[in-house]
């Protein structure tokens, strides 16, 4: 396969996401506490995960955008306890503080630098990560989230969006990701290549169908394999 650009994920394939997650949830938490402990009392941590939920189940229409997904859970937190004027900017920069101080894998930061300097690399990811926040934003030539986009992974628009802003056909961009369904399934089916971070060494799911291309362990064997061929 001739390879031109690459797209990666985000969560779980270069950091662990949930450490980051919980934190978040931990310092929304604190936060409420302070400020508004009738809230916090009202909606501890399961209580808010739950509504959040709930959102998502009933606003279909935003499954592309976790953001608003939390600004309409916290607002509605707030209406519960009958505060209209709720703080969702200020609660917004809470969880995003947290949210991006993730720790990365020990290869993803190499790895990065390596690909970078030989292709053109593109993030592509369902999350509302901020590479900036996190640092590693001069690492990749174009970002494209779900949120921007529309839709989510699997669906071929966003693989399809991601090849228009590198400017290279499908079958010349190599996905990179961890999750079996929405990066290999996806990208497959628009018609990337496919590279699973199968960091824990799991068989490929047979009900799947067609195998990735490749299933690595981490992204060194990525690096590897990829200056192997040039």
């Amino acid at each position: 396969m001739q390879i031109l650009a690459i797209t990666i994920d985000l969560d779980d394939t270069l950091w662990p996401v949930m450490p980051a997650l919980e934190r978040a949830d931990r310092d929304i938490n604190d936060y409420l506490r302070q400020h508004y402990p009738e809230v916090a009392k009202t909606w501890p941590i399961p209580a808010l995960r739950e509504l959040r939920a709930r959102v998502a189940a009933e606003r279909i229409d935003l499954a592309h955008d976790f953001t608003a997904q939390r600004y309409i859970t916290m607002q509605r937190a707030f209406d519960a306890c009958g505060i209209s004027e709720a703080p969702l900017d200020a609660m917004w920069e809470v969880f995003a503080a947290a949210r991006n101080a993730v720790e990365l894998y020990p290869d993803a930061l190499p790895a990065l630098e390596r690909l970078c300097a030989a292709w053109p690399v593109a993030s592509l990811t369902n999350g509302n990560a901020d590479l900036e926040r996190i640092g590693l934003h001069l690492h990749f030539a174009h970002r494209i989230c779900a949120r921007d986009v529309g839709v989510l992974k699997p669906d071929a628009r966003i693989f399809f969006a991601a090849a228009q802003k590198l400017g290279v056909a499908p079958e010349h961009i190599l996905h990179v990701g961890d999750d079996p369904v929405l990066d290999v399934v996806g990208a497959r089916e628009a018609g990337m290549r496919t590279a699973w971070i199968n960091r824990a060494g799991h068989p490929w799911p047979a009900a799947l169908g067609a195998a990735p291309d490749l299933d690595l362990r981490d992204l060194a064997g990525l690096v590897q394999w990829l200056e192997s061929r040039t």
